[in-house]
C-alpha cells in the first residue's frame, strides 16, 4: 500500500537544501517523512512560503516543477550561484582528479585564513572557493551572504598569485555560491559537497584560525575600531564594518503595495537580505506567508482583507519601535488600509510607501500559480485586478515598475530612500 499524496511547505532551510538536492549538491532532500517506507511519502509536492510548487518527491528521487524563486545580491549572481552539475561539467576531466580543491568560506577570513589558503592550495589547478548563502537572515549584527561573497571575491587575487606573485598560482580560481540552510540537517558534510562539485580534496578555511586570532576576535566588542582594521584585509574590514553599522539606528517601515505577479515579494526580500548585511535588523512580512500565520482564516472579502492589512502594519510599527526594520509585502489594494497602516509606523518610526506599479498584463505573464487564469474562468471571487478593485497610490514614496526597472536598481532606488529617512529620524 502506498501512503497518500500530499503537500508540504517547505522553511527557508528547505528551500536551500532543496536547491542543492537540485543542482546534485547532496542526496538529501526535504519532504521525507519519517516512519515512511525507506523515509518518503509517494509524491510529496513541495511547496514554497506562497504556496508555489516546486518540487515533487517520491520514493523514485525528486524533480522539479518549476524554477525557484530568486532575489537579487551578489549572492544570488548566476556566474558564482552555479550548480553543482554545471560547476563539475565546466571543469571537464579536472573534476574529481588531483589538482581540483575546495576551499569552504563560511565565515569572513581574518589575516591569518588568508595568509593560510595560499598554502592549502599551493599546489592547486583549480580552486573552487565555496561561500555557504542561506535564504534565512543571521542574527543582528552578523554577516550575511551578500557580505560574505564580497569579501571571498576580494581575496581570489591572493589565490592566483601565491607567496607573493614567485610561484605560479592555480589555472583557475572560482568563486560558488552553494545554498546552505542555516541549520544543516544531520549528514550534510561539506567533504561530500565539495566532491559533488568536482573536488578531490575540501578544506573548511575558519578550521586553519588560530586561537590567539580566535581570542582576539572574541574581544572585538572592546577593542572594535582598531582590532577590525589590524585583523581583516581592507575588502573584508569593510564588510564587517557594514554588518555591523546601524546597531542603534531608529526604527522604519518600508511597505510595499502592488498587483499580484507585480515583484513585490523579490523586492521585499532582496531589500531585507541587504539590510540585514548591514546590520540593520530587517523582519520580512510577506503577504502570503502572513496569510499563513497571523491571519489564517481570513476570507478576501473588504473587510477582511482591511484587517489582514491593519495586522501587518501593527506588527511592523512593533518592530519598527524597537529599532529594527518591518519590509512588508502585501498586495494592500485599498487606500485607507494603507493609510492606516502609514499611522501606525510613523508613530513608531520612519515610514516609506512603495508603490510596485507593474502593468496587470505582465503581472498575469508571470503568474507562477495561474491565479488569474482562474480569477478570469471565474474560480476565484474578489480577486485584485480581475473582480477586485486596486485602488492606486497617490502618496506613494517610491513608484518602481519592475517590467521596466531591474531588482538591483529598484533595491538600490528603495534603500537609499530609507536610509534617508533613517538619518533624518535619527536628526
Amino acid at each position: 500500500m502506498t501512503t497518500p499524496a500530499s503537500t508540504r511547505v517547505l522553511t527557508e532551510d528547505e528551500l536551500d537544501l532543496l536547491e542543492l538536492a537540485l543542482g546534485g549538491g547532496t542526496g538529501i532532500v526535504p519532504g521525507c517523512v519519517p516512519g515512511a517506507p525507506g523515509g518518503v511519502v509517494d509524491d510529496v509536492t513541495l511547496t514554497d512560503a506562497e504556496n508555489t510548487p516546486i518540487a515533487v518527491v517520491g520514493a523514485a528521487g525528486v524533480h522539479a516543477l518549476r524554477p525557484l524563486a530568486r532575489a537579487a545580491g551578489p549572492h544570488w549572481d548566476p556566474t558564482s550561484r552555479r550548480t553543482a552539475d554545471d560547476v563539475r561539467a565546466a571543469l571537464g576531466d579536472a573534476a574529481g582528479a588531483p589538482g581540483t580543491v575546495a576551499v569552504v568560506v563560511d565565515d569572513v577570513p581574518t589575516r591569518v585564513e588568508a595568509e593560510a589558503l595560499r598554502g592549502l592550495v599551493a599546489d592547486a589547478r583549480h580552486v573552487l572557493l565555496l561561500v555557504p548563502a542561506a535564504r534565512r537572515a543571521p542574527g543582528s549584527g552578523r554577516l550575511g551572504a551578500p557580505g560574505l561573497v564580497r569579501a571571498v571575491r576580494s581575496l581570489v587575487a591572493a589565490v592566483h598569485a601565491p607567496e607573493g606573485g614567485d610561484a605560479p598560482g592555480p589555472e583557475a580560481v572560482e568563486v560558488v555560491v552553494v545554498p546552505w540552510p542555516r541549520t544543516a540537517p544531520d549528514g550534510l558534510r561539506w567533504s561530500d559537497v565539495g566532491g559533488r562539485y568536482g573536488a578531490h580534496r575540501t578544506v573548511v578555511l575558519a578550521e586553519h584560525r588560530d586561537a590567539r586570532t580566535n581570542a582576539r576576535l572574541t574581544a572585538l566588542d572592546d577593542l572594535w575600531s582598531d582590532e577590525v582594521a589590524a585583523l581583516y584585509p581592507a575588502g573584508c574590514a569593510r564588510e564587517v564594518a557594514r554588518a555591523a553599522r546601524g546597531a542603534h539606528a531608529p526604527g522604519a517601515v518600508v511597505f510595499f503595495t502592488g498587483l499580484s505577479g507585480s515583484g513585490k515579494s523579490t523586492l521585499a526580500r532582496a531589500l531585507a537580505a541587504e539590510l540585514d548585511d548591514e546590520g540593520l535588523r530587517a523582519t520580512l512580512l510577506d503577504g502570503d506567508e502572513v496569510r499563513q500565520h497571523l491571519s489564517r482564516g481570513l476570507g478576501f472579502d473588504r473587510a477582511s482583507r482591511e484587517l489582514n492589512v491593519e495586522r501587518i502594519g501593527y506588527v511592523a510599527a512593533l518592530v519598527a519601535s524597537h529599532g529594527g526594520v518591518a519590509v512588508a509585502a502585501p498586495i494592500a489594494p485599498f487606500a485607507s488600509g494603507r493609510a492606516r497602516v502609514r499611522e501606525l509606523a510613523e508613530g513608531a518610526g520612519a515610514f516609506l510607501l512603495v508603490h510596485v506599479s507593474t502593468p496587470l498584463e505582465v503581472c498575469e505573464a508571470r503568474d507562477r500559480k495561474g491565479l488569474y487564469a482562474k480569477a478570469r474562468r471565474g474560480e476565484i471571487d474578489e480577486f485584485t485586478g480581475i473582480s477586485s478593485p486596486y485602488e492606486e497610490p497617490t502618496d506613494a514614496d517610491i513608484v518602481i515598475d519592475t517590467s521596466r526597472t531591474s531588482v538591483d536598481h529598484a533595491v538600490a532606488q528603495v534603500r537609499e530612500k530609507l536610509l534617508a529617512h533613517l538619518e533624518a529620524a535619527a536628526g
